[in-house]
């Protein structure tokens, strides 16, 4: 399988899951405060949303790379 074909389906794989879910969702820890052997932590969740025009791009174009990678290989 030549690069191009491996760069197409992780864009095609890729702008599919963007298109379904929409976003991801990640935990950050913050240690605000240590005060001798007692330590307060905070985790935040935070949220990236992915725009479905980026999701709807990635797979156009990874489409296209495999119909291009296709003909030529």
């Amino acid at each position: 399988m030549n690069p191009i074909r491996i760069i197409a389906l992780v864009l095609v794989v890729g702008g599919a899951l963007g298109l379904v879910y929409g976003g991801f969702t990640y935990s950050k820890e913050n240690h605000e405060a240590k005060i001798g052997p007692v330590e307060l932590s905070v985790t935040e969740n935070k949220t990236i949303d992915i725009p479905t025009w980026a999701a709807l791009g990635a797979v156009i174009v990874g489409a296209a790379l495999l119909f291009v990678g296709g003909k030529r290989g």
